[in-house]
């Protein structure tokens, strides 16, 4: 760990995690797990095929057979204009899209789009119902790649999609599949490259890939007689569920609610909603709770990857290294609904650096494919594989150590990007060198068929609203009651914060996830803003208890309340008393003595900071290659990152670490594979191939704390950044290995053979 030293007592610490106990023994619930009276068993009805008008459907078998209750189509949800937008954390997404992917009304967009729902008294009943659901289709021909989509003759996906220029706002005169386009300039890059003693230009693809969440989506629903929906799901954003279930299904907000169970993985891809509106329209037919689980061939086929990409890098250098002009194009595959995260793609590109000319182009593009969702860093990943596989060729054609290369040229406060901001303070060259001084680094990589590479990453993170509410007991612990699902840690991070907050043990402090009636709004968990917002409403609830605290020691003194403090080790003092001296007493002893002075204490806080502040990554990993079967063995890898402040040290060291083997899997093994048809070809773990504890080393953790000045505890947030260099990090030590270039991900074994055995079959 590289950091200053710190005066915290309980931030940097390492507690066992409150909800660990019953996770570890079974008794956690998660969304599968809701029983209810009369509950029925809803299953969806899935298009077999990539693209096609629905020309009839006729659900009157179904009806008829013994058990099935209801069966609903995309005519029972309102039609959603395209100018009808619901919140999503600062931005908004369009209703007609959500509503759209939720269920086909008019066409199907791809393999596994919804098309029916029925309920049933029993889960196989619903299930044998499917098939008697008859669907007519008018099959049309599938767009399944990007650059076939953007051509003037492709078939249209929707045609009444008009490429919007997001600078200007104006729309194009023509349909086209391509739904946006992202411009940022900075400088004048033709002089860039008129100035450049080296150019390198390339070309990147990466393959559609899942998040790999263990648990599938779920959803229960009650409308009650009086008009109220209960929903029960597993998500990462339960108001903004909520919001989204308001718009769609024309309900009022007040009289929704929704209570997140624990939530088996998300990493992006529990944000939208998918199962909750059709729960909720087959409970009001019917008046009974329905469940809602899927399949894992549902998830993979129905719900979103993230994108697929096309991505062109240009370099401009000078002999010694220094950049002076970069230009991108970024074409990420939105899927069959416009909003892919090719904008974040743009944003992060080239924003590690300090490049003074620079023109970025991204294009967010419709294809026949299921629509994606956010996945950890979304849109970074893929445009640092790019960049920093050029950065190495660079450093190779230059004959420069490649992070020397990287720290010559890394952008320090004050940078401005390509979007015009000005870094604040940041840990980039920390990062950089705490790597170059490692001992991985530093040590020697012996043995045929071997290879160092390196990476460096860049996300900017985010801030957004959360609520936390903290009341005091008589026996001197805290409730603390949240709003945001725990899926990497965050009850014991913020309850961590409040401990510190207010100066007693972590243990002390026993926070809870609550509903949307329960606790104020709170937005997303994820964008690595969890941790930052909600101590920062933690903090400041605490802080309201300790002003509050401090004047009820004041009234039971019979003092003024400015003659009282609450100081940061539990202890509230006052002014002398008649023997002279100091009042004091302690946060436990104040407690039990709350409820006959006056009544229990609650702090109170609904915070908005935009102060989040941006990480980066540094990463080294040694492979080995197996030249007869193109099998890439993974040796050792060790990953260095600005956390700001650690707030729960293991936490933050599992996040790297998962962060690390996600982003190994999509560089060597993980990707979607359609047929010609844009039918999906391993919709299963078994031949999904993701990696296991057998394919990877312990990954070594290096935390370096640059504290973040805009967060009472330096916090940044630590989620998302882990996954930005592992593809071009393990692509430029396969290159080191192999002498080749990858610039196509994964890197599978027929693919290594491809290059190293060119012609034979």
């Amino acid at each position: 760990m590289v950091t200053a030293e710190k005066p915290y007592k309980v931030v940097g610490t390492r507690p066992i995690r409150p909800d660990g106990t019953d996770k570890v023994t079974g008794r956690a619930n998660y969304g599968a797990d809701i029983r209810l009276p009369g509950m029925l068993y809803g299953r969806v009805k899935r298009s077999p095929i990539a693209h096609g008008k629905i020309k009839r459907i006729d659900a009157s078998k179904a009806l008829a057979l013994p058990g099935v209750r209801a069966v609903m189509t995309a005519e029972d949800l309102p039609r959603k204009g395209r100018r009808e937008f619901a919140p999503l954390g600062s931005v908004k997404i369009s209703l007609a899209t959500l509503s759209g992917n939720v269920m086909a009304r008019d066409k199907v967009r791809y393999e596994g789009h919804a098309v029916a729902a029925v309920c049933a008294t029993d889960p196989h009943v619903a299930e044998d119902a499917l098939d008697l659901i008859e669907v007519e289709y008018e099959e049309l021909p599938p767009v399944l790649h990007a650059d076939e989509a953007m051509l003037a003759s492709a078939p249209l996906i929707d045609e009444e999609l008009h490429t919007r220029e997001m600078a200007t706002g104006e729309s194009a005169e023509e349909p086209s599949n391509v739904a946006m386009h992202f411009v940022t300039e900075m400088g004048d890059v033709e002089a860039g490259f008129a100035e450049a003693e080296i150019v390198l230009e390339r070309s990147f693809k990466t393959k559609m890939v899942h998040q790999g969440y263990i648990e599938p989506h779920n959803a229960t629903a009650f409308w009650r007689h009086d008009g109220g929906l209960e929903i029960w799901c597993s998500t990462q954003a339960t108001f903004v569920m909520r919001d989204h279930l308001a718009g769609l299904l024309e309900h009022p907000v007040s009289k929704i609610r929704v209570t997140p169970q624990e939530i088996g993985g998300g990493f992006g891809g529990k944000i939208s909603v998918y199962l909750e509106p059709l729960a909720a329209v087959l409970s009001r037919k019917t008046g009974k709770p329905v469940k809602m689980t899927l399949t894992r061939d549902e998830v993979f086929r129905a719900t979103g990857p993230t994108s697929g990409t096309a991505i062109r890098v240009k370099l401009g250098a000078k002999r010694d290294g220094t950049l002076v002009a970069a230009e991108g194009e970024l074409v990420y595959e939105a899927g069959a609904f416009p909003g892919s995260p090719v904008a974040a793609g743009v944003r992060c590109i080239f924003t590690a650096y300090a490049i003074p000319n620079q023109r970025i182009d991204g294009y967010d593009v419709l294809v026949n494919k299921p629509k994606v969702q956010p996945y950890r860093a979304p849109g970074a990943s893929a445009a640092c594989f790019a960049t920093d596989s050029v950065m190495d060729e660079l450093a190779e054609r230059l004959d420069l150590d490649p992070i020397a290369l990287r720290l010559k040229n890394a952008a320090v406060e004050g940078t401005r990007s390509a979007d015009g901001a000005a870094f604040g303070v940041i840990g980039n060259r920390d990062c950089l060198q705490a790597i170059q001084s490692s001992p991985h680094y530093r040590s020697e990589l012996q043995g045929p068929n071997r290879g160092r590479g390196v990476a460096h990453g860049y996300w900017y993170n985010a801030g957004l609203e959360s609520s936390a509410y903290a009341s005091v007991n008589s026996d001197g612990t805290v409730a603390l009651v949240l709003g945001s699902p725990d899926i990497g840690g965050t009850r014991a991070s913020i309850a961590m914060q409040l401990a510190e907050t207010l100066g007693i043990p972590a243990e002390r402090v026993i926070p809870q996830v609550v509903d949307t009636d329960s606790v104020g709004f709170t937005s997303v968990t994820g964008g690595s803003r969890t941790a930052f917002a909600g101590g920062w409403a933690a903090h400041e609830a605490g802080l309201d208890l300790r002003q509050q605290l401090a004047a009820r020691a004041a009234k039971i003194w019979g003092v003024e309340a400015e003659q009282v403090r609450y100081r940061d080790d539990a202890v509230i003092v006052g002014p002398a008393g008649e023997d002279g001296g100091e009042r004091s007493i302690t946060f436990t002893e104040l407690a039990a003595k709350l409820a006959r002075t006056g009544g229990m204490i609650v702090g109170r806080a609904d915070s908005n900071h935009a102060s989040a502040a941006p990480t980066f990554a540094t990463h080294v990993v040694d492979v080995e290659v197996d030249p007869e079967t193109g099998k890439v063995e993974i040796l050792r890898y060790t990953a260095a990152q600005d956390v700001g402040t650690a707030i729960h040290p293991s936490y933050v060291e599992g996040q790297i670490q998962g962060g690390v083997s996600q982003g190994v899997g999509w560089a060597l093994n993980e990707e979607y594979r359609f047929d010609e048809k844009g039918r999906m070809e391993n919709a299963s773990f078994l031949d999904y191939r993701m990696p296991t504890a057998l394919d990877l080393p312990m990954i070594e953790t290096v935390l370096v704390e640059v504290p973040n000045p805009g967060h009472p505890y330096g916090v940044r947030g630590v989620g998302e950044v882990p996954i930005v260099p592992p593809l071009a990090a393990v692509a430029n030590a396969v290159h080191a290995a192999t002498g080749h270039r990858f610039t196509e991900l994964p890197i599978s074994p027929a693919a290594v053979l491809e290059k190293l055995l060119p012609g034979e079959e």
